[in-house]
C-alpha cells in the first residue's frame, strides 16, 4: 500500500465518531434546534409523485384506556389505537410520534365517541392536517347468564370505536361490534327430519360457529352503549355462543338452535330488521360469516342500510371474520 493511501486511511480513522452511548448527555433547546427535520423537508425532496395522501399515521400502539359501562361503572381495557391524518401535496411527511404524543395527553380520560372528536380536532390543529381519523380496538366483557343452570361467566366482545373528521370539521362516529353465534342449517334440519320420518334413520343437522360484525353510525347527540348493541344482536339471532354450560344448558342450547335455524341470508336480514328499527342508529352495515361444518368453504353475506355517502356493503371484512 503506498504512503498516500495509508495517510488517507489514517485520516479517516482519526475523524470516525465514537461508538459510545452517553447516558449523561442533556439535550438543550439550542441543541434541539440543530436536529435535522426530514418530515418537514422541502417539496423538492419528495420521492415519487407529489400528490396528497388520504391517510398516513401509525397503527396498533397499545395502552390501557378507561371506558364506562351502561351501569356507569368504569372499566380499564387494553386498547389498540390507529391514528391517521391527511397529508397535502408539497408536504414531505408528518411527525409520526406526534400522533401518539397528542393521544397520550388524553390517556387518563374516560373514552367515548365524544372524546374522539376532541382528540381529532387536536390532531388537525397540531399536525396541520385537513382530515383525521381514530380507531380504538378493544375486547369488552359482559356477564352472560347460562340458559338454565343459573351459572354466570364473562363473554368478551371485539369492539372498535371509530371517529372521522373532515375538512369542514364535520364529525362522524362509528361503533363496530362482533357477535358470535351458532347457526343451525335449515336445509340440514329438514333433511334430518326426512330421514327420521321416511326411513327411521337417526340424523343430526349440521351447525357451525358464526360471526356477525355490526357497524353502526351513531346519531349526533345520541348515546348507544355497547350493552345495547349486544342486546340488539341477541334479539335478532337468539343463538349466541355460551360461556358457562352444564348439561341442562347444553340441552337448552340444542333446543334453541332447533327453534331458530338460519341461513347466512337469514342472519343478515334479521340483524338488519333490528338495527333499522333503532332510532339512535343513523346508518349501519352487517357482515356475516358462517364457518361451515358441511363444506370446506364458508358462507358469507353483507347488507347495509343504503344511505347516500354511508356504508357501501364492501366485502373486506370476510377474511377477518373467518380468521
Amino acid at each position: 500500500m503506498n504512503e498516500e493511501v495509508t495517510s488517507s486511511l489514517k485520516g479517516a480513522s482519526a475523524v470516525r465518531p465514537k461508538a459510545h452511548y452517553d447516558k449523561d448527555f442533556q439535550v438543550t433547546d439550542a441543541y434541539r434546534q440543530t436536529l435535522p427535520d426530514m418530515q418537514n423537508g422541502d417539496p423538492s425532496e419528495i420521492q415519487g409523485a407529489n400528490v396528497p395522501i388520504m391517510q398516513v399515521g401509525i397503527s396498533n400502539f397499545r395502552l390501557p384506556l378507561t371506558y364506562v359501562t351502561k351501569s356507569c361503572q368504569k372499566r380499564e381495557l387494553e386498547t389498540s389505537v390507529t391514528g391517521t391524518v391527511s397529508l397535502g401535496a408539497d408536504a414531505k411527511g408528518i411527525n409520526m410520534s406526534r400522533i401518539m404524543r397528542e393521544f397520550y395527553d388524553f390517556k387518563d380520560r374516560v373514552f367515548s365517541l365524544e372524546l374522539l372528536e376532541e382528540i381529532l380536532l387536536r390532531y388537525k390543529n397540531e399536525i396541520n392536517s385537513s382530515r383525521a381519523r381514530l380507531k380504538l380496538n378493544f375486547n369488552y366483557p359482559i356477564v352472560q347468564k347460562s340458559l338454565r343452570s343459573g351459572l354466570e361467566g364473562y363473554q368478551y366482545y371485539q369492539v372498535a370505536y371509530e371517529g372521522f373528521i373532515d375538512d369542514l370539521d364535520r364529525y362522524r362516529r362509528f361503533i363496530h361490534f362482533d357477535f358470535v353465534y351458532s347457526s343451525a342449517c335449515p336445509c340440514s334440519s329438514e333433511l334430518s327430519e326426512h330421514a327420521r320420518e321416511a326411513r327411521d334413520i337417526y340424523a343430526i343437522p349440521h351447525s357451525q360457529r358464526s360471526k356477525a360484525r355490526v357497524s353502526v353510525e351513531v346519531r349526533e347527540g345520541q348515546d348507544l352503549p355497547i350493552e345495547d348493541i349486544q342486546q340488539l344482536c341477541l334479539e335478532a339471532l337468539k343463538t349466541e355462543t355460551q360461556v358457562m354450560v352444564k348439561r341442562e344448558d347444553e340441552q337448552a342450547f340444542a333446543e334453541l338452535n332447533g327453534a331458530y335455524v338460519k341461513f347466512v341470508e337469514d342472519a343478515a336480514r334479521l340483524l338488519y330488521e333490528q338495527l333499522d328499527a333503532e332510532p339512535r342508529i343513523k346508518d349501519f352495515q352487517v357482515t356475516c360469516a358462517h364457518l361451515e361444518s358441511l363444506h370446506s368453504h364458508d358462507a358469507v353475506a353483507v347488507i347495509n342500510k343504503g344511505l347516500p355517502g354511508g356504508f357501501t356493503a364492501d366485502t373486506r371484512d370476510f377474511h377477518d371474520l373467518i380468521c
